[in-house]
């Protein structure tokens, strides 16, 4: 049976249209429609639940050498208030997860993991934990998160907390919007300056409401609660890769794009030395930007000269783009910008050219 975040109610009175996803009931849009709250984002601002997102909590003397061991990237220069995107490997060097990694204090850390692979990623760290000065707490069920995102949002938490970080990828534990303690965090998966916040579970209708309440623009869109409709075509059009699509188990860091989150300088993590050598891979993460008519969804073959060279991963119409695109997996060979592909999409193939990574970027707007 699915579980309700504690929005849930709120949603179903509200217009939310409900659907299953990740073990949850959640909004996929409202009446406005994805288009509408996609632009909303890009304009305005937009509000998204997303309290399915799971959060752990690892603490004591020997986090940060357990973190090092289990996650990909380098976390010894990090100083409190500090958010950091990772990855977490298996033995063959695949993706179990990606994640962001909070420090709050010198030996405390906040995870916040996919909501699909919560249960999944609870059981491998814990597998994979020292014995001795290191604990692990799953708190996911005890928080809500709501996330702000789009150019308005400063200006909206502004007019409800003097607690904001001001720089990307930092948090303020100890923040407070609205009268409401919470951490407030500036992240998001919108490719739009944006925040989310953590609060107490029994606290986040009364959040939502007041940042909805804040957000109300006098002449145009303002704030308006979105789906996760939404959050798919604007982190698509961002181009930021979804976990179960431009990553799993069987696809590496080097192949999705993302050598950043992972340090070989490290001693050692899981997954280095199977990654080892790997640095240049034979396929690579590219964009499709779609010339003919369709839309190519994930799972799709790229074909180059007749050949299949890859699949799609994710694809969509970009509402703020007006055009379609996907992203895929694709022989190194042919992912040079601008070479000539087909997408075979249920039989019919739609041309294509392949495009530069990211899509869109609020620097470009």
């Amino acid at each position: 049976m699915e579980k309700k975040t504690p929005l849930y109610q709120w949603h179903e009175s509200h217009g939310g249209k409900i659907v299953p996803f990740a073990g949850y009931l959640l909004p996929v849009q409202y009446e406005s429609g994805v288009i509408a709250e996609h632009n909303a984002v890009r304009g305005q601002a937009g509000l998204f639940d997303v309290s399915h997102m799971g959060e752990f909590v690892i603490k004591g003397p020997e986090a940060l050498a357990n973190l090092q061991q289990i996650l990909t990237n380098d976390f010894t220069n990090m100083t409190i208030g500090r958010v950091r995107y990772t990855l977490m490997c298996n033995d063959s060097g695949g993706v179990v997860d990606d994640l962001v990694v909070c420090k709050m204090e010198e030996d405390r850390y906040l995870l916040v993991v996919n909501a699909a692979n919560r249960e999944k990623d609870a059981a491998w760290i814990q597998a994979h934990l020292g014995t001795d000065g290191v604990s692990f707490e799953d708190i996911s069920d005890t928080i809500a998160q709501i996330a702000l995102q789009g150019p308005a949002s400063p200006a909206i938490l502004e007019s409800l907390s003097k607690t904001i970080p001001q720089k990307y990828y930092t948090l303020i534990e100890k923040g407070n919007v609205a009268g409401i303690d919470c951490i407030v965090s500036r992240t998001g998966y919108t490719g739009e300056t944006g925040f989310e916040m953590y609060c107490p579970a029994e606290k986040a209708v009364a959040l939502w409401e007041k940042l909805l309440e804040a957000g109300k623009v006098a002449g145009g869109p303002g704030l308006i609660p979105c789906g996760l409709g939404a959050r798919d075509t604007l982190r698509l059009e961002a181009s930021m890769p979804l976990y179960g699509h431009e990553m799993n188990d069987t696809v590496n860091p080097f192949e999705a794009g993302l050598s950043f989150a992972v340090k070989m300088t490290k001693p050692d993590f899981i997954g280095k030395s199977a990654l080892a050598g790997k640095e240049t891979p034979a396929r690579l993460r590219v964009g499709l930007r779609i010339t003919g008519r369709g839309i190519a969804r994930e799972e799709s073959d790229v074909l180059y000269q007749g050949k299949t060279v890859g699949s799609t991963t994710s694809g969509t119409f970009c509402p703020w783009l007006k055009e379609a695109r996907a992203m895929a997996l694709v022989d190194a060979s042919i992912a040079r910008p601008g070479t000539a592909v087909e997408v075979d999409v249920r039989g019919r193939k739609i041309e294509a050219e392949v495009c530069a990574l990211p899509f869109y970027t609020k620097e470009k707007k």
